[in-house]
């Protein structure tokens, strides 16, 4: 078990003070005065329509409530509130809270829906005289003997109850479907006004309580009722210890109700202890009080492996009491018992032989005090040094000693509250403020410290877990940062898994932490909100970027890239969070570019692309591994001879280059090699003739064309050679593309106006005036359009948005008309067919002369 020092005069299990003070907490109707005030004293307050006292407003007003709507509760000197998934939802000073719990100060604004608001109020709980009975423990007998059932002792509240608590996980094995019958976080038993109450948390197969299936509602246990969880199975009847209302200052009696199990403390190493003789082994102690924080605020996702138990609905509880007497309540309870009948000094044992055993045990005591006082100097020195605050120089003491005697429970008890207290409020300040650097280094200090104290090893480590939680989520840019493929799954589901691998182990260590530091529950708070959002995520979008990686595995085998263009928009579109896309479509860029060029053995480009791939997502970088491998892509060495190639040739050394394209004989890229030599011969002679008619008529558009041809990469020494001609002419170019551009408007506006050209017009035995007009405008149009934005290609030049546009629109009707005329093939005779696609064409020379025209 974890150590955990109680602060002077901290209240027991049945006054549960926080952090020493107790609150009472007082909303204050903003929305609706006419209803009153709230007043919560207790730790636990619930909210929906079906609570008190909302079941007794109007329909009205309680109409956005839920059943379930929220909980407030108080722990460690602070106040939460949790929303519980409700409909329409809760809000703190206009904040929503679904997905993260908020601490409530004074002065808070709440909101429950959207009819109601009250304005938070805390102030100390006033202190009362009268002594209520305490209790100091809660037993949970198995009903049913033969199944091998542990008793359950619980000595410290809230008590969460699921398939993953140590109380119910050990019968896995033996009991695997009745365990599944449980829910993660199934149920939890709480105090309220000293008394014990169930909850079910909306669990899948229910908690029964006299037989009846519980609902939304809270239900205070009494002594000797029958409990039952998720079924006839884990069936449990319930026994109260409690303390006196009127005690001796001396002894501690127990009530008469005290037979159920034992214990006089707050642990369950001390009730162990306590069971002397008794088989201990045979009960489960449950000596760690839970947190509302890990009840309420840790989201988990909807599971997977939980099962429906039919018999669930059967009254199960009933069953077991049916099934069987109640039984003894076996040796450790009667132990205690008469434990507590001995140590209350009966009339009938009081006598000579009574009064000698207690002197013996006097002297015995004060032999063993003397002998504690004087071996225990070490740990009274680390005691004042606590309790004066000297916590650093405490910490280092307690290491010193640990080396030497590293089983001392006391001293590690004490080195770890001083190692706690000395570092931990500046880690939290390094975390808060982003400096995840100096936040590590703090704790790596605080493991050297600590690293002979076993207790304190696993609340560094916690810490250490929650360090790198806080550095991925903050890292990232917040809980609602994308999830970026290829990059952040690992993390993230590394993260949960260790919350999912011994959750309860997490939830004591931080219960631990904050008794020692409360300071700590804040971000406790805020690392279980985080956590939330990642289960969710874990669930929802890692499962989909898996679903995205299945389809461009799959698409890449089928050698099918374009195809993941859809898929890509597809799974934007549906999970906006799914970040890293960009790095994706640039691959699929990248590789569909290499593998297009690779396929038309196109080595220019396919030299420049392979010098600049570089693949970021592994499903690209396989794919072009495999290329290489299959010997579709040039082999290292010929890359390196076209470089040499594109070295010389951009350098103007054409001879050199043709030279060095000759030596690249290796198949099946000579071939390519040859062409590029063509290529490269005939932009030369392009060039030279060209400087021969400069300044002639028609150069201007043999220049434009000429630069147009130009690879900007490649052919950089013949722009450069024709840039200040260009230039020149430049300006003349531009206005001439506008012009074209223009009149390709115009035609454009005028042919659809007049409606196009109908089916009716194309399937004519003559070429009508119509048909021949809106011929001529569309191809007029389609022929200035792709002039005036040839010239921009020609520049270099991207023309503006509306004319590419323009541009597009006329040349798909110029194809679809053509498209429609071809498939008339099999009504019109072919010279009208002919006349007529010359006609879209724009070519005047009608083939059939003897056709007629038609009015």
């Amino acid at each position: 078990m974890l150590p955990r020092h109680s602060a002077p005069g901290e209240a027991t299990v049945a006054d549960h003070a926080v952090g020493g003070r107790a609150f009472d907490i007082i909303l204050k109707q903003l929305s609706h005065p006419e209803l009153g005030d709230i007043r919560i004293d207790e730790n636990l307050f619930a909210i929906g329509r079906n609570e008190a006292p909302f079941e007794s407003y109007a329909p009205d007003v309680i109409a956005d409530l839920s059943r379930r709507h929220a909980r407030i509760f108080s722990e460690d000197g602070a106040v939460y509130i949790a929303d519980l998934g409700s409909k329409n939802g809760t809000t703190v000073n206009g904040q929503d809270i679904s997905q993260k719990t908020s601490r409530l100060n004074d002065g808070d604004e709440i909101c429950f829906g959207k009819a109601l608001s009250y304005r938070v109020r805390l102030g100390a709980r006033a202190q009362t005289s009268a002594r209520k009975e305490k209790l100091i423990s809660l037993t949970l007998t198995p009903e049913r003997g033969d199944l091998g059932i542990q008793p359950i002792v619980i000595t410290q509240f809230p008590f969460l109850i699921g398939k993953t608590d140590e109380a119910f996980a050990r019968y896995k094995d033996k009991y695997p479907q009745q365990v599944n019958y449980l829910s993660r976080r199934h149920a939890h038993i709480f105090l309220k006004s000293g008394s014990p109450f169930v909850e079910d948390l909306g669990s899948t197969n229910g908690t029964f309580v006299a037989g009846k299936r519980l609902d939304e509602h809270a239900v205070r246990l009494g002594n000797d009722e029958v409990i039952a969880f998720g079924g006839h199975h884990f069936v449990y009847r319930i026994s109260m210890q409690t303390e006196a209302a009127e005690i001796d200052p001396t002894v501690t009696k127990l009530s008469p109700t005290a037979r159920g199990a034992v214990t006089s403390g707050a642990s369950a190493a001390h009730a162990a202890g306590a069971a002397g003789a008794v088989n201990a082994d045979k009960t489960t102690f449950v000596g760690a009080a839970g947190s509302f924080l890990d009840i309420f605020c840790v989201d988990q996702v909807p599971p997977q492996d939980e099962e429906v138990n039919e018999d669930a609905q059967n009254q199960p509880a009933d069953a077991a009491r049916e099934t069987g007497k109640r039984k003894a309540r076996g040796k450790l309870a009667l132990f205690v018992s008469e434990l507590g009948e001995a140590f209350a000094g009966g009339e009938a044992k009081a006598g000579r032989r009574g009064m000698l055993w207690s002197a013996t045990a006097v002297i015995a005591a004060g032999i063993v005090a003397l002998a504690l006082y004087t071996t225990g100097g070490a740990e009274r020195n680390l005691k004042s040094l606590v309790e004066k605050g000297e916590y650093e120089r405490a910490a280092t003491i307690a290491a010193e000693r640990l080396a030497q005697e590293p089983d001392n429970a006391e001293i590690k008890a004490l080195g770890t509250e001083a190692l706690l207290k000395a570092h931990l409020p500046g880690w939290l300040n390094a975390l808060q403020a982003g400096e995840f650097d100096r936040a590590d280094a703090i704790l790596s200090g605080m493991k050297r410290l600590g690293g002979n104290n076993a207790d304190a090893q696993p609340l560094l480590d916690e810490l250490e877990w929650i360090g790198n939680l806080e550095r991925f989520v903050l890292g990232r840019g917040g809980p609602d940062a994308p999830i970026r493929i290829y990059a952040d799954e690992d993390r993230l589901k590394t993260l949960v898994k260790r919350w999912d691998d011994d959750t309860q182990a997490h939830q004591r260590a931080f219960t631990a932490i904050s008794s020692y530091v409360p300071e700590f529950r804040d971000r406790y708070a805020e690392a279980l909100s985080h956590l939330r959002k990642l289960k969710n995520d874990d669930s929802v979008y890692l499962s989909a970027i898996e679903r995205l990686k299945t389809s461009m595995v799959t698409e890449l085998n089928r050698d099918k890239p374009e195809a993941l263009d859809a898929v890509l928009k597809e799974f934007e579109e549906k999970y906006p969070r799914i970040g890293g896309l960009d790095s994706v479509r640039e691959d699929l860029r990248q590789y569909t570019a290499i593998s297009n060029e690779a396929g038309a053995r196109n080595l220019r480009p396919l030299a420049a692309l392979l010098q600049r791939a570089k693949f970021s997502t592994p499903p690209f970088q396989a794919k072009f591994d495999a290329l290489k491998k299959s010997g579709a892509l040039p082999p290292a060495e010929v890359v390196q001879q076209y470089q040499t190639v594109s070295k010389a040739w951009r350098a103007g050394d054409t001879q050199q280059a043709f030279v060095e394209l000759q030596k690249i004989t290796a198949a099946p890229w000579a071939g390519a090699a040859a062409t590029e030599l063509e290529r490269k011969k005939s932009l030369l002679e392009q060039f030279t003739q060209l400087q021969k008619m400069r300044g002639a008529q028609g150069y201007d558009e043999r220049l434009l064309a000429f630069h147009g041809s130009l690879d900007a990469d490649e052919d950089v020494y013949f722009i450069r050679a024709t840039a200040q001609d260009i230039a020149a002419y430049k300006d003349k170019a531009l206005a001439r593309a506008q012009e074209s551009l223009n009149r390709a408007q115009e035609s454009w506006r005028q042919y659809r106006e007049n409606g196009g050209i109908e089916a009716a017009q194309r399937l004519e035995r003559a070429i009508s005036n119509r048909f021949r007009s809106q011929s001529r405008l569309l191809a007029e149009a389609h022929a200035n359009a792709q002039q005036g934005t040839l010239i921009y290609t020609q520049l270099k030049i991207q023309p503006a948005a509306q004319w590419s546009k323009l541009r597009d629109e006329i040349g798909a009707e110029a194809e679809q008309q053509r498209a429609s005329l071809e498939e008339s093939r099999a009504v019109l005779e072919p010279s009208l067919l002919k006349a007529k696609l010359a006609l879209l064409k724009g070519q005047v020379n009608e083939e059939r002369q003897s056709s007629k025209t038609a009015d």
